[in-house]
């Protein structure tokens, strides 16, 4: 059996748009596909009435709705699904279809709010953006590559609608949001510098490669809450031992603090 979905749950994210016409024009081809959230993020141009313009007297819900933010990791904290689009293939980018991507998507969208994001149009996501997704999408082209921003966006609400319109129902656990892996993560490399585990003069590096595994594992919220417990447990029984050996006189604070982190 098979049943209609919504698409209410994904969004699409435009960071850093240039030209405010390229964004209604982006509204415009969402709408036409049955998607009506749009964020923006950092645009270098933000005319309400150009975007009114190019989205046309249908959409104004749609440009009234939204989402403005300052910075992508911001925009993306409510998420428990990111998926980046890139133009550029090879390294260490793995890509999937937008098909194939769109029919994951409807099935994680039952219960998780997805993003979808677009780079601009000059140079799309840059690698630090591209840490934020937990899966990249390619828009394969023919030897003239040069998509239109609006153009991307319509070609992933198009696959979106299409996998959507009859779907079968499957089961797709609530993932960790953003802003909930971020916050593990900053614990975690708290304690990490305190077990002396990474260097605490770069701890960013030493960081990347246990961002990138926690991200691609795509945590449950309920998995990351017992890491975080976890961490917390261990944060207390370090401080313990370290309190104990205070009253055993067996060091002073600053002895205690360097020993083992050389």
């Amino acid at each position: 059996m098979t049943e209609a979905v919504t698409l209410d749950h994904i969004t699409i994210v435009l960071h850093q748009p240039r030209y405010p016409e390229n964004i209604g024009a982006a509204v415009r081809a969402m709408r036409n596909m049955g998607i009506g959230k749009l964020t923006v993020v950092d645009p270098r141009e933000y005319d309400l009435e150009k975007i009114r313009k190019m989205a046309t007297h249908a959409c104004l819900e749609t440009v009234e709705g939204i989402q403005l933010k300052a910075t992508l990791k911001e925009a993306l904290e409510p998420f428990q699904y990111v998926v980046g689009t890139t133009a550029r293939l090879g390294g260490q980018r793995r890509t999937s279809a937008p098909a194939a991507m769109a029919e994951k998507l409807i099935a994680v969208s039952r219960e998780n709010q997805v993003a979808v994001v677009f780079g601009r149009e000059d140079r799309g996501l840059a690698n630090d953006d591209l840490v934020l997704c937990h899966e990249l999408v390619h828009i394969p082209t023919a030897e003239f590559s040069s998509l239109n921003l609006a153009q991307a966006v319509m070609v992933m609400c198009y696959e979106l609608f299409n996998a959507g319109s009859e779907s079968k129902p499957a089961f797709a656990p609530r993932m960790a949001s953003r802003r909930e892996l971020d916050d593990m993560l900053d614990q975690l490399k708290e304690i990490l510098i305190k077990i002396c585990y990474i260097n605490p003069e770069n701890p960013d590096y030493w960081m990347h490669h246990l961002r990138q595994f926690f991200t691609r594992i795509q945590a449950r919220a309920r998995e990351v809450n017992i890491i975080r417990g976890l961490i917390r447990q261990v944060a207390w029984h370090a401080e313990k031992r370290y309190r104990d050996g205070l009253d055993d006189g067996r060091g002073t604070p600053g002895e205690k603090e360097t020993e083992g982190c050389g």
